[in-house]
């Protein structure tokens, strides 16, 4: 199971200068995907952008362009789309001959929210 942090920029900043003044080691996984909050996760993962995951896993389209025709998007938007769930690790492009081919490479997601504090994990697999 791949984890993500949630955590806010400010946070963030926090702990990448104190990384860089020596004052502590860098966090297993720094470097990764993070995200300022759950509601940023959330607004990625618009019912819209969830059908899409679900198109690719169910039709294995193989090409951006049939991808484009099973869902009545426009490719231009749909590339942009795919750039951004495959930029958090939620899609592959995979390059064959001149196509890039989409699969879907999440198949659960686990947010753990603390109550109490900004320690959220997303976790998926």
């Amino acid at each position: 199971m791949k984890h993500l942090k949630i955590q806010s920029h400010a946070s963030l900043r926090e702990e990448m200068k104190a990384v860089a003044r020596g004052e502590r080691a860098a966090p297993k996984g720094a470097g990764g995907t993070t995200f300022d909050s759950v509601e940023a996760l959330m607004r990625l993962l618009t019912p819209q952008n969830r059908q899409l995951l679900a198109v690719i896993r169910d039709k294995k389209p193989q090409s951006i362009a049939e991808l484009a025709v099973l869902t009545g998007r426009a490719q231009p938007n749909l590339t942009r789309t795919l750039g951004k769930l495959e930029a958090i690790g939620f899609v592959r492009l995979k390059n064959v001959d001149r196509r890039k081919v989409p699969t879907a490479t999440v198949h659960s997601l686990r947010i753990n929210i603390d109550p109490f504090s900004q320690n959220d994990r997303l976790e998926f697999a």
